[in-house]
């Protein structure tokens, strides 16, 4: 009983003097702050009043991506400085690690163009293709759709495709 009131005791100093300590808790906290930190960060630059762009987002977050927005009535500069060619729009841009991600491209996507770092200057899903993250509907159907990269000198290729053909 005695060992008892001098754990409370000295338990209840440390709490009164301010020292904390560290618990499991903590521990998993801190681990999970780091990973955090040294998860990609998106910068979306998007519409106030976007409700798919949000979802997106949060599709991007749950693959364990950071998110920042940026809201602008008009994105447009932004298209034209990250170099999104004319036709291959969509309703939001983000921009992660030296790369731009226009539209409804799926997280694994984003997850091998910044593991494989291909001369390029992003991808691009033009339109809002049905099923595609932040596009999904109560079928759960995909229609087919092509993700782009998008290279240096503003041509296009495909870089993964979706949905069945």
């Amino acid at each position: 009983m005695s060992r008892f009131l001098i754990a409370l005791v000295l338990g209840l100093a440390a709490a009164a003097s301010g020292c904390g300590v560290a618990t499991s808790t903590d521990s998993v906290s801190s681990t999970a702050a780091a990973s955090a930190a040294e998860s990609p960060l998106l910068v979306v630059h998007k519409s106030p009043t976007c409700g798919c762009c949000s979802l997106w987002v949060d599709h991007m977050k749950q693959a364990g991506f950071r998110a920042e927005i940026q809201l602008s009535d008009n994105v447009e500069p932004v298209k034209r400085r990250v170099g999104v060619p004319a036709g291959y729009g969509s309703c939001h841009t983000a921009e992660v690690g030296g790369y731009f991600v226009e539209g409804h491209v799926p997280a694994e996507d984003v997850q091998r163009l910044l593991k494989e770092r291909p001369d390029a200057l992003g991808l691009t899903v033009p339109g809002m293709p049905m099923g595609s993250p932040g596009m999904e509907v109560p079928s759960g159907e995909v229609r087919p759709y092509t993700v782009f990269l998008v290279h240096r000198d503003g041509t296009v290729s495909p870089f993964a495709e979706h949905g069945s053909r």
